[in-house]
């Protein structure tokens, strides 16, 4: 358990916001659920706040009363413009104003492996390279990875950015036996980023133990990360299943792997 006694969850309906629920009061004395629709289920601990990301009022109503926020909310691939602008730009902007404006104190913000996905697969980064970002979904990431620092440096709010590789039941293609962070290592890795004693503004990978890795994550193990689970159980599976690749296609060539690969969104909406 936490020193927290209200935590807010966003996303709290998605994959990994029903995964970090299995947390219960490791993430907080009460959990809010925020989703665009009312949760289900709910436990002795949890409580509902149904917020569009976008509506400052409704964000404002969820964050109010907490101490800490989990951001896993808004828009989880590529999209339009203008859904990418409202789930993740100003939805994250309408998190950290509200965070300043209630007292939060820290914020755990689901950033992504996109948001460093030009990177090529032949260079080991860490959390301090430039981003390079791979779509607009990574250029929104970006963008709150700089709100957050923002908000540490003129407002105090501490925030653990962690950029999620591919987190999934299990890795199913070659890239994931590289980037994949299991449902129970991403569970550990947020309670870490919530009760390590002091955190400022940090950069975290969100990745298992495995053998092969685009990133230095030496920053994950000063929250006391110890992933318990590896891609590597999977090789021999994903191997015989798979092709290797092109290594001159920029799917394979990049970090971000098929959203690098893929065309500006806009465009393919319009054939």
């Amino acid at each position: 358990m936490t020193d927290y006694q209200r935590t807010l969850l966003t996303g709290a309906a998605g994959a990994l916001g029903t995964e970090l629920r299995k947390s219960g009061t490791r993430l907080g004395k009460i959990v809010r659920l925020s989703a665009r629709e009312a949760c289900e289920n709910l436990a002795a601990h949890e409580e509902d706040a149904p917020a569009d990301l976008a509506d400052f009022d409704a964000v404002s109503v969820a964050v109010k009363g907490c101490d800490a926020i989990i951001h896993m909310g808004g828009q989880a691939l590529e999209g339009s413009w203008e859904t990418i602008l409202n789930a993740n730009i100003v939805g994250s902007y309408n998190i950290y104003e509200a965070a300043r404006q209630h007292g939060v104190k820290r914020i755990v913000y689901a950033s992504s492996v996109h948001a460093i996905g030009f990177y090529e697969r032949t260079q080991t980064i860490d959390g301090n390279v430039p981003t390079r970002p791979d779509s607009l979904y990574g250029v929104s990431k970006t963008f709150a990875e700089n709100l957050a620092r923002y908000y540490f440096d003129k407002f105090g709010i501490e925030t653990v950015s962690l950029r999620i590789g591919s987190s999934f039941p299990e890795p199913t293609d070659r890239r994931h036996l590289i980037t994949w962070l299991s449902y129970r290592d991403c569970r550990q890795l947020v309670e870490k980023s919530l009760s390590a004693p002091r955190v400022g503004f940090m950069v975290a990978y969100g990745m298992s133990n495995n053998s092969e890795a685009f990133w230095d994550n030496r920053t994950a193990a000063v929250l006391g990360y110890k992933p318990q689970d590896s891609a590597d159980v999977y090789r021999d599976k994903v191997v015989a299943a798979t092709t290797q690749g092109d290594p001159n296609d920029p799917a394979v060539r990049y970090q971000g792997g098929s959203f690098a690969a893929a065309g500006h969104f806009e465009d393919q909406q319009d054939k």
